[in-house]
């Protein structure tokens, strides 16, 4: 081997342990990246995961406050058939039903029925009776629970009768 020969490989393992060094420096760099992007990405999927979960538990929520909902009118229309009776034919003045629970499809469903009754001095006697019918449907589990829903209906209904000898005609 001549000289110069020998200067060039020199000069070429020396390079080469510095482009090592070099090389050796950027992969802890590289390493440093790629922890730190493995933890950016694992937070930013704990977020997804954590506003999925919250979206999913609030429309199960809006489902079910929708079913209480339509079981609580249902509560109410039963108790405006029982006090309206359209197949009375005598078309008497029925008096309030006692508090009544009714289960639906997992609800339970509470109906209340209170009277007031208003006499119109007119030929024939007028006698109107309003209705305030209340229905309450909860489930869910017990209050205070999270999945607890509950959803209350109130209506006024009335009815008026008009008394014509010993029978009672719609006003």
């Amino acid at each position: 081997m001549k000289m110069g020969t020998h200067i060039i490989a020199m000069h070429r393992s020396r390079a080469q342990a510095r482009g090592a060094a070099a090389s050796f420096r950027q992969r802890g760099f590289t390493l440093v990246s790629a922890i730190f992007l493995l933890v950016a990405l694992a937070a930013l999927g704990a977020a997804i995961v954590s506003v999925s979960t919250t979206q999913h538990r609030t429309s199960a929520q809006d489902l079910q406050g929708s079913r209480a909902y339509h079981a609580a009118r249902a509560g109410v229309e039963w108790g405006v058939y029982q006090v309206m009776d359209p197949d009375n034919p005598t078309y008497s003045l029925p008096a309030c039903f006692g508090n009544t629970a009714i289960n639906l499809e997992g609800f339970a469903v509470a109906v209340s029925c209170t009277s007031q009754t208003f006499t119109e001095a007119a030929t024939p006697v007028h006698t109107i009776v309003v209705y305030q019918l209340t229905a309450t449907a909860s489930g869910g589990g017990a209050v205070g629970d999270v999945n607890h829903v509950e959803r209350q209906i109130r209506v006024l209904v009335s009815k008026c009768g008009a008394t014509v000898g010993p029978t009672v005609v719609p006003c």
